[in-house]
């Protein structure tokens, strides 16, 4: 999700949030505190921009990356799990796109100060920007753990896997995984609950704060609950699959030993491709493992702020709950979630294999993890 929120008088605007017109009138009245002088655009819309551009180019790079990966790994191992994370990055290009677009319309309607749309305009505007948000903030985490469950399998069970994970079968689970995130998105606009203008007025979510309708409450809990559930899914997946991967090598290096005790050596081409089967595991959970860490950092905070936010309603306890405490709150996890979208393609553009040779080579010289001549003998699943 594209987002940075305009300066906007925050008491004219909840004064009046549930009225899509006042609310846009009250932010037009707060044009000459958001423009700066000599024309120039206020920094608010200026960081918009940058945010935008900076993660269009992250992605475009990254799907670039990507996609000689795919032309080099068609019909090997790693297909499965290029395809998730071409997936993943396309996602989240849309996403900077159609909801910096959004978030950009928000800027200009305030520079220019032109007089407020009809009640009907802004209701579905915000509905819009609120589908939008829900659906590119929940489609890269499903997407991820899928990636994780997928190269769980993969070392786990790598005759199930080069049986199930067919290309055409992680298409199929890439696409229902979309359709999951954007049923979610739809609900409240067949009137299953609703979007609200959320604090300072310049974005557009489901309602967390205050008095909620259980329809609210409902989607709110639904949204995060799929969020951390998915989280939560890919740290276990990436956790076994680390296990199995560290005992792998450990049994490698044990046998090597015991080969080189009896004067034996044993290096013909099925340990050549073992080594090679090994360069890409560990290249693949080495960005699995930056992305999980990456998507916790950006996602949590705000999925848990959400969980107290309906929690607080749910508790009866509304009457201790500082409302505008939190808002200010969900907006800061807001923009820590935001960087998400940027952070991701650089996962696949500075931990490729050859990036993390070098890495390697740098701190041990004479012994690194991912071999030389890996990148010539493959992996054939």
């Amino acid at each position: 999700m594209a987002f940075n929120d305009c300066s906007t008088s925050p008491l004219d605007i909840f004064s009046s949030l549930e009225h899509p017109m006042s609310l846009l009138v009250a932010r037009n009245r707060s044009l000459n505190t958001t423009s700066s002088p000599g024309g120039h655009p206020p920094p608010a819309y200026a960081m918009s921009c940058l945010s935008m551009s900076l993660g269009v180019v992250s992605n475009l790079i990254g799907l670039a990356v990507l996609a000689g990966l795919h032309a080099r790994f068609r019909r090997r191992a790693k297909a499965p799990f290029v395809l998730l994370a071409r997936a993943l990055l396309l996602t989240d290009l849309a996403g900077q796109l159609i909801t910096g677009a959004f978030a950009l319309y928000l800027h200009l309607e305030q520079r220019q100060g032109g007089g407020p749309p009809r009640a009907e305009t802004a209701r579905a505007f915000c509905g819009m920007f609120g589908a939008c948000m829900v659906f590119f903030g929940l489609c890269p985490l499903l997407l991820g753990s899928a990636m994780a469950a997928e190269r769980c399998g993969g070392i786990t069970q790598p005759f199930l896997h080069a049986a199930a994970a067919t290309v055409g079968h992680v298409r199929l689970v890439a696409l229902l995984l979309m359709a999951l995130a954007l049923g979610l998105a739809v609900l409240p606009l067949l009137g299953v609950g609703g979007y609200a203008w959320q604090y300072p007025g310049t974005w557009c979510f489901l309602p967390v704060h205050g008095r909620l309708t259980p329809a609210h409450a409902a989607l709110a809990l639904v949204f995060a609950g799929l969020g951390l559930g998915a989280l939560l899914l890919s740290v276990l997946c990436n956790t076994v699959s680390g296990a199995v991967l560290l005992l792998a090598r450990r049994t490698s290096q044990l046998t090597a030993r015991q080969s080189i005790a009896a004067g034996t050596k044993h290096r013909g081409p099925a340990n050549a491709s073992s080594a090679g089967m090994r360069s890409l595991d560990v290249e693949m959970m080495t960005q699995l493992a930056v992305i999980n860490v990456v998507s916790c950092v950006c996602w949590c905070p705000f999925l848990i702020c959400i969980l107290l936010s309906v929690g607080k309603f749910l508790s009866g306890s509304l009457s201790t709950y500082p409302v505008r405490k939190h808002e200010q709150q969900l907006l800061l996890c807001l923009r820590l979630a935001s960087w998400n979208q940027i952070l991701d393609p650089w996962v696949y553009i500075l931990l490729r294999r050859a990036v993390l040779r070098r890495v390697c080579c740098l701190l041990q010289p004479d012994r690194f993890l991912l071999p030389q001549n890996s990148s010539s003998t493959g992996s054939h699943r």
